[in-house]
């Protein structure tokens, strides 16, 4: 996560990167990040990336190999390629940057191919702790929880940890109430936490 980061990481060694290892791991993607990982069989995945069994798993061991492949992609392409990068070019000060994130949701909620988050998702669909997936995707709601914290510090934040996660738990919520239809989600969230802003930075002051 850039600078930012210091959460463990998640990266494992890869085999060397293919043709076929691309057009697989593109197809998990999209199906995934859509559908989840329980509704997608190996064999669907195959026959999106137009390869054979025996190419599949000359790539990946396992389906949970694969998952836990996705879950590193979308780090880098929503994590940071996306939230981090945007969050930083809406405003120049960090309380502005906190705040800018429910813009950003609001434009990523009215999207038509808007799939909530893929990280919580797949939690939910991993309830049996110590599993790997749902480990990596603890590790990954923490890596941006590390954002949040930097920036709640940055402001001047007494105790940015606690503060960012608060703030999470406000954008997980906006991203449930946007998923069940309310057009409004990321407004109403963003006037939730410019009231905690405020009464942190009051706490904070000496």
């Amino acid at each position: 996560m850039s600078s930012l980061s210091a959460a463990p990481s998640t990266r494992t060694e890869q085999p060397r990167a293919t043709p076929a290892r691309a057009r697989i791991l593109d197809a998990a993607y999209e199906l995934f990040t859509m559908r989840g990982l329980r509704a997608v069989g190996v064999d669907t995945i195959i026959a999106r990336a137009g390869v054979a069994k025996m190419t599949f798993y000359r790539q990946f061991r396992s389906k949970e190999q694969l998952a836990l492949a996705v879950l590193e992609r979308r780090e880098t392409l929503w994590t940071h390629d996306w939230f981090e990068a945007e969050v930083k070019s809406r405003a120049g000060d960090p309380e502005g940057r906190l705040l800018a994130i429910f813009d950003i949701f609001d434009e990523w909620f009215q999207r038509p191919d808007f799939e909530g988050c893929f990280f919580v998702n797949t939690l939910l669909e991993t309830p049996e702790r110590g599993d790997p997936i749902r480990e990596a995707s603890n590790r990954q709601i923490a890596n941006v929880r590390v954002i949040l914290s930097s920036l709640a510090a940055e402001a001047g934040i007494a105790q940015p940890d606690d503060f960012a996660h608060k703030w999470q738990i406000v954008m997980k919520g906006a991203i449930i109430a946007a998923a069940e239809g309310d057009q409004l989600a990321a407004s109403r969230a963003r006037d939730l936490c410019r009231l905690l802003l405020e009464a942190e930075l009051r706490r904070s002051a000496p």
